[in-house]
């Protein structure tokens, strides 16, 4: 378990979220990426960072289901994300959910407030991917209202690209838009 955050309640700090890996899927992945000609290594001995685990405790609490995990390349933009989205997505014919965890608005000095920003930007972002507008999203930094405001590091975001890209950049559904805290955008989405 990796606890990669600062200054929330104790009892975060003691979740555990005992999902098998896959090795033989990490090696699958591996060889994915390599063919798509972008580099990446396999670490069997990271834990699962809280990108991972509190969505998964939540969508399979028993943690039965195996569990690969990729991390995103912050300093790499939305294109080379959906590019690995690109070189995995044989694997959603082989069975594999491929699942990007994120946030659709990230900006945790806003918590607290009502953000009109952070709308304008979700809605943004939801009417881009019901539309399928690929361009749009892969220049969401100068596209999108107040993206910086929204997203002031892109690690957030980055994980909507990968099943973006796995799905060929089809038109997706946007399957709930809530918030939380006033200015965190839960919505979810879905393609294929």
């Amino acid at each position: 378990m990796i606890y990669d955050f600062i200054g929330f309640p104790e009892e975060l700090y003691d979740v555990r979220y005992p999902a098998p890996g896959d090795p033989p899927l990490a090696r699958r992945i591996l060889e994915l990426l390599a063919a798509a000609g972008i580099e990446a290594d396999g670490d069997p001995a990271r834990g699962f960072d809280h990108g991972v685990w509190s969505p998964l405790a939540l969508a399979c609490p028993d943690g039965k289901v195996p569990v690969v995990s990729m991390s995103v390349q912050p300093r790499l933009d939305a294109a080379h994300h959906f590019a690995m989205g690109k070189a995995l997505a044989p694997l959603r014919d082989e069975g594999v959910l491929i699942l990007g965890s994120g946030s659709f608005t990230h900006n945790l000095r806003e918590i607290g407030r009502h953000a009109e920003h952070a709308v304008q930007f979700e809605e943004w972002l939801s009417t881009a991917v019901e539309q399928g507008r690929v361009d749009d999203l892969l220049e969401w930094k100068a596209r999108a209202p107040l993206a910086g405001r929204n997203h002031p590091t892109p690690e957030h975001l980055l994980p909507l690209f990968i099943p973006l890209g796995a799905a060929g950049g089809i038109k997706g559904r946007v399957l709930n838009r809530h918030f939380e805290f006033g200015s965190l955008s839960m919505a979810a989405c879905v393609w294929g």
